[in-house]
């Protein structure tokens, strides 16, 4: 009755997992929400305002496709700026949300039957949209002894002139591990010699943790001209429910990433975008604030994590995920992640919702209080023990 490209699809893990807890709690169940993804800070203050604001000047209009002007001016000069390339506004596409820059671009360059690598754990939509544009894809896996970046020599493996398109995420959902340099540098080098482009997603890019920085592959000498750019403010901003995202990419598919835009949503809400502009020009001591509040749950998430006998997580560089390692207890994560929902009343997610590459672990968010973090892991080192 359907396609084959929408047949394929299946939900993401947060999102059903989400619903399975929420309907335990009308039940009268009390449920730990470790599972999503979803900041529980509010976005800042001067950027609600601003976009309150722009709704009473009557930013409530269609404006451009791509966006309005003056953001795409401060997105491309703070970008400039973060990654030590030059980028003018033409290069920048404004997407309600970041998902649009999962998708739009691999319409544009994945015809089918090319090839596409993957991060295998990497977030869902990664899977999806392969699938979508009839691409082939070509999971190559994040390994925990690599600190969850690429197993290199996989990843050699996986790459051939069939290679359309490669998907990096840095830091990385679920892990929080970054590419470092050395390993961006090698894919590069590999993407020049079979003529691919790069996806980068770099949505977590201003979480990073101890003084240390996300490289971005479009910062390497001839990759700025193969490679797209996906970011926004959902995370660092606190403004997931803003659906507020863009795209930076040479000109030339910028232009054609414009065009899907008009086809499929039009333009993104002139109003957000406004705000947009407030959270990115306007003080940025709320979201310094955030980043030093999300470290402070990191590592204590990593503390009680590892104090329980049997699990075992590194320390995330980045995002707001942990990965810690169950492999120990002889079941799958999908067991261990539901059983944790029905027995302990902790929601969290299996690491094969991820991929097949993700079978032994859990992903905990840290995008919550203290408070639940701890009498979160309370209950899960007291159900471990049960084990």
């Amino acid at each position: 009755m359907f396609t084959e490209r929408v047949n394929s699809l299946e939900n993401e893990g947060a999102y059903a997992v989400l619903a399975r807890a929420q309907a335990l709690e009308a039940q009268g169940r009390k449920i730990i929400h470790l599972e999503l993804g979803q900041p529980d800070f509010p976005t800042p203050a001067n950027a609600r305002e601003a976009g309150i604001q722009a709704i009473r000047d009557g930013y409530t209009t269609y404006v451009a496709s791509a966006g309005i002007r003056r953001l795409r001016e401060v997105i491309a000069e703070q970008a400039s700026q973060q990654r030590a390339i030059p980028i003018n506004p033409a290069q920048v596409v404004v997407s309600p949300g970041t998902k649009p820059g999962l998708f739009f671009p691999p319409l544009a360059l994945v015809a089918p039957g090319d090839e596409v690598i993957y991060p295998d754990p990497g977030f869902p939509t990664y899977a999806a949209v392969i699938k979508v544009t009839g691409g082939l894809p070509k999971p190559v896996t994040l390994r925990e002894e690599h600190n969850f970046s690429f197993d290199l020599d996989a990843f050699d493996a996986a790459i051939s002139d069939r290679t359309k398109l490669i998907i990096l995420n840095s830091p990385s959902n679920p892990t929080g591990g970054i590419i470092p340099q050395a390993d961006l540098e090698h894919i590069a080098a590999r993407a020049i010699q079979h003529n691919a482009w790069v996806l980068s997603d770099e949505i977590y890019s201003r979480l990073m943790f101890d003084g240390r920085s996300a490289p971005s592959i479009a910062s390497i000498p001839g990759m700025q001209a193969r490679t797209v750019i996906v970011d926004g403010f959902s995370k660092a901003f606190a403004m997931h429910g803003w659906r507020l995202g863009y795209m930076i990419a040479p000109e030339a598919l910028a232009e054609r990433l414009g065009l899907l835009m008009t086809h499929s949503v039009g333009c993104t809400a002139a109003f957000t975008q406004m705000a947009g502009i407030e959270a990115l020009t306007g003080p940025q001591d709320v979201v310094t604030h955030m980043a030093a509040e999300y470290q402070a749950r990191r590592d204590r998430l990593v503390e009680m994590i590892n104090a329980i006998p049997g699990v075992h997580t590194q320390t995330p560089a980045g995002a707001f995920y942990v990965f810690p390692n169950v492999k120990s207890f002889g079941l799958s994560s999908a067991e261990i992640a539901r059983r944790l929902l029905d027995e302990a009343g902790v929601a969290l997610l299996s690491g094969s919702d991820f991929g097949a590459g993700g079978e032994g672990y859990l992903r905990s968010s840290y995008a919550t209080s203290l408070e639940v973090i701890e009498e979160g892991v309370q209950k899960m080192k007291a159900w471990f023990e049960k084990l």
